[in-house]
């Protein structure tokens, strides 16, 4: 099993309907990417004041590292990434084998 961890930092004055828009763009990757995605979750950071400006989290769990190799160029993850790059001044990507 594979865990993708991302922490997504909005660019000053991004507005909530982006932040709103990003987060469902995330949450659509678990129907629209077949990639064996055991589970998948989104939400804001709770802990704002340990967070270094990144707002948003995002978890992947993956059946495989297989998995995660089709996700990465899948055209619906990079229509996401390239929303990303619009809103978002940093992410940060963890991934590692569970």
């Amino acid at each position: 099993m594979v865990e993708h961890i991302v922490c997504f930092k909005l660019k000053p004055g991004a507005t909530p309907e982006q932040e709103q828009k990003l987060m469902a763009m995330l949450r659509g990757l678990k129907e629209s990417v077949p990639a064996g995605i055991i589970s998948l979750t989104v939400g804001k950071n709770i802990s704002p004041e340990r967070g270094m400006g990144y707002g948003i989290g995002l978890v992947v769990r993956f059946e495989s590292k297989e998995g995660l190799a089709v996700y990465g160029p899948h055209p619906e993850h990079v229509k996401v990434k390239s929303y990303v790059a619009e809103v978002c001044e940093n992410s940060l990507v963890v991934d590692y084998e569970a």
